[in-house]
């Protein structure tokens, strides 16, 4: 702004680059919380990528400057983002999901930032305003603990198509912050798309029974007294802890938890209530859902184009019981395991016995064997996700139950497809 109060053309050109970018999000969440401790990155990071596995395209903005923690659940230590044209390019982190955090702009991991409130604010702008997101679905943004500089810049530069998210535990502590945050944004006029209740309940691995250590109950409860949406509680469980500080995402490699599908019907309702607003942008075709059937053709990102025709031999995985194809990846009794070249030829087959079947442990085994291609009647959108991040390529929904002329079949282009089996 000049001093005489009138804005510059340089501000005036900021304001429209910040509103083109704008304008390719569909939907911001804000993810807050009203003090520190209540696990609001954790559930920043798990809502990320639980989208991000329902085929939405998520960037996830990480705006506590100070305490940047997104890098190190996301297992990013170290890396960083790149600059083009004077822009900032996000890192993909995993297929559908792109990320930015100061973390990943430091030159070390314990390098304070030492800033007062117009340089954030700054920086924040910088961020919504220079990162080349593309189009998204949604834009998931952490911010710091509280209703300080941070949540309060975002809320005023993005002004349209914002919405928040607010984290609590079931104490009563806890909830009498959540109601600040409330107020917070009634004032911004920024809505409230609902709470979560975090750390809400134990649920024992060995019996099942739920515990409520730290009581029960709180968000729902402050939920209805705010008159805002109650989105849902995600039970405590110390996985989620160890995957965070090891850089392995949670709803990943914890697939089939309790809380996994805690978060996955938190998100089934964001889905529901700020449907994406991008949908006239391409994105890749969902396979039928009717039971019919349909033939992956080559050259379109499936068979021969996706195999060096220099004969190099591609190692494939197929599911089977009794030597046929498995329907349901993760409880075949073997994987054949392929060898073929990019004419079809099949070099090579063995069958292996996979290991105990659990979360996450499928992924890197497979990979370890030199997998690149997996040809499967259904496989869940997480373990999809997981392979994605191995460098595995999975197609869903094969017909033919040879595994050999499978292999073939997809090779040559005319592996017949219908829908996943395993679909959720």
């Amino acid at each position: 702004m000049a001093e005489c109060g009138h804005t510059t053309p340089d501000s005036e050109m900021d304001d429209l680059i910040l509103q083109e970018h704008l304008s390719r999000i569909g939907r911001t969440l804000m993810v807050l919380s009203g003090k520190g401790g209540v696990g609001k990155s954790t559930v920043a990071v798990n809502l990320a990528l639980s989208l991000a596995a329902q085929g939405q395209r998520v960037g996830l903005l990480d705006v506590d400057i100070h305490g940047p923690s997104i890098p190190k659940m996301l297992g990013l230590n170290g890396q960083k983002v790149g600059v083009k044209d004077n822009e900032i390019i996000p890192i993909e982190a995993f297929p559908k999901l792109h990320v930015v955090s100061m973390g990943l702009l430091l030159e070390h991991d314990d390098q304070p930032v030492v800033w007062r409130g117009p340089l954030k604010y700054n920086v924040i702008k910088q961020f919504l305003q220079y990162v080349m997101w593309g189009t998204l679905d949604y834009l998931v943004v952490d911010a710091p603990p509280g209703t300080g500089d941070e949540p309060l810049s975002v809320a005023q530069l993005i002004k349209e198509r914002a919405s928040a998210v607010i984290v609590t535990t079931p104490q009563q502590v806890a909830t009498i912050d959540v109601a600040k945050c409330v107020t917070f944004c009634n004032q911004l006029e920024l809505p409230v798309a609902g709470i979560i209740e975090n750390m809400s309940g134990f649920i024992c691995p060995h019996c099942g029974n739920e515990v409520d250590i730290f009581s029960k109950g709180g968000g729902k409860e402050l939920a209805d007294r705010m008159n805002v949406p109650f989105l849902g509680s995600v039970p405590l469980d110390p996985e989620i802890v160890k995957s965070g500080d090891s850089g392995q995402p949670y709803v990943l490699a914890y697939i089939n938890t309790e809380a996994a599908k805690r978060f996955d019907a938190i998100v089934d309702k964001i889905i529901a209530m700020y449907p994406s607003d991008t949908a006239d942008i391409p994105r890749p075709a969902a396979k039928p859902d009717n039971g019919e059937n349909t033939v992956v053709p080559p050259g379109s990102g499936a068979g021969q184009g996706d195999i060096s025709p220099q004969g190099d031999i591609v190692k494939f995985a197929v599911p089977t019981n009794q030597g046929k194809l498995c329907m349901h990846f993760g409880h075949c009794e073997a994987f054949a395991l392929i060898d073929a070249d990019a004419a079809g030829t099949i070099v090579n087959e063995t069958y292996v016995t996979p290991p105990p079947h659990e979360p996450g442990v499928l992924p890197p085994w497979l990979a370890q064997q030199g997998v690149k291609f997996i040809i499967a009647g259904g496989m869940g959108s997480r373990a999809q996700q997981l392979f994605a991040q191995q460098g595995v390529k999975v197609v869903t929904g094969a017909q033919e139950e040879d595994p050999r002329q499978a292999v073939v079949n997809y090779i040559k282009g005319t592996l017949v497809t219908g829908a996943n089996t395993c679909d959720h």
